[in-house]
């Protein structure tokens, strides 16, 4: 059952992080408009031409991807619970001049009234701490496939729920995620952009505001990739492809993680390789 009281509480804590976040990611706006693109390879081979196709991004955040799919060609609406991402992103259309629909909702409530208005999408997309905010996987995937048209994919690319076994000095210290298991975000959501040292800036990373401490909590949710699977068949999506990668895109949340090109991160050399990241496309019949 979605916990749209929880989703309050992750909206705050959003709030107060966005333009932190957006203090660090340079001249965003230039970099857009001349062309460049905050997404990575993985959600673009998943996603395939865009050109023309209506897309939803769900969980948009501040808007340097919905732009980037929509120098692509397609016809973007893009949802987030978080007031001040949407603000940022409808400003950033603006400065940019690319066209793109912004629209502030928790994503529960958006999926049901874009299926009672009958709006559907060719492509639904969501990358990157997705499904950790997601208190209901089978509300989340039935609104997905109720407003894909016949044919339509659903793409998603996220942290791989084995990597959430791990504290940030690689130690195996939790189970494999299952079940929606609430997890308290003491500290709520951190300056992860900060912390990627410019991975998830290809505008150019500046120092912007520092030594962050977010005054709102949140809550996670634990699930499990079968978990995330099952419930996009249960809901009538067929699986086209599934991929796991051992390195993770931009970010750096463990110890000691290596640059290779195109900004990914993988572990030291003395730890294994793990799966750090999973995209999955969806197709409805």
């Amino acid at each position: 059952m979605e916990r749209r009281d929880l989703h309050e509480q992750n909206r705050l804590s959003w709030n107060g992080v966005v333009g932190v976040h957006e203090s660090h990611r340079g001249d965003l706006a230039s970099f857009l408009r001349a062309g460049g693109s905050t997404l990575f390879p993985e959600e673009l081979e998943l996603l395939g031409d865009l050109e023309g196709r209506r897309l939803a991004h769900l969980q948009c955040n501040a808007g340097g991807d919905s732009l980037s799919l929509a120098s692509r060609g397609a016809v973007v609406t893009g949802v987030d619970i978080s007031d001040a991402a949407i603000r940022h992103a409808r400003r950033l259309s603006r400065e940019t001049r690319i066209p793109a629909r912004f629209e502030r909702a928790d994503l529960y409530d958006w999926l049901e009234e874009a299926a009672l208005d009958r709006s559907s999408f060719d492509a639904v997309f969501s990358s990157y701490g997705i499904v950790c905010w997601l208190s209901d996987l089978d509300a989340w995937a039935r609104g997905i496939a109720a407003i894909l048209e016949p044919g339509g994919r659903f793409v998603l690319v996220d942290f791989h729920p084995a990597a959430d076994m791990f504290d940030e000095r690689w130690n195996l210290t939790r189970a494999y995620p299952s079940g929606g298991e609430r997890l308290l975000l003491e500290k709520g959501v951190g300056d992860y952009v900060a912390e990627s040292g410019g991975g998830l800036t290809p505008a150019g990373f500046i120092e912007g505001e520092q030594a962050f401490e977010n005054p709102h909590h949140g809550y996670l949710f634990r699930w499990g990739l079968g978990e995330v699977v099952t419930a996009l068949a249960r809901a009538g999506l067929r699986t086209a492809a599934l991929q796991e990668y051992p390195y993770i895109n931009g970010e750096r949340p463990f110890a000691g993680m290596r640059e290779l090109p195109g900004r990914r991160m993988v572990p030291p050399e003395e730890v294994p390789a793990v799966p750090l990241m999973y995209g999955v496309r969806a197709e409805k019949g």
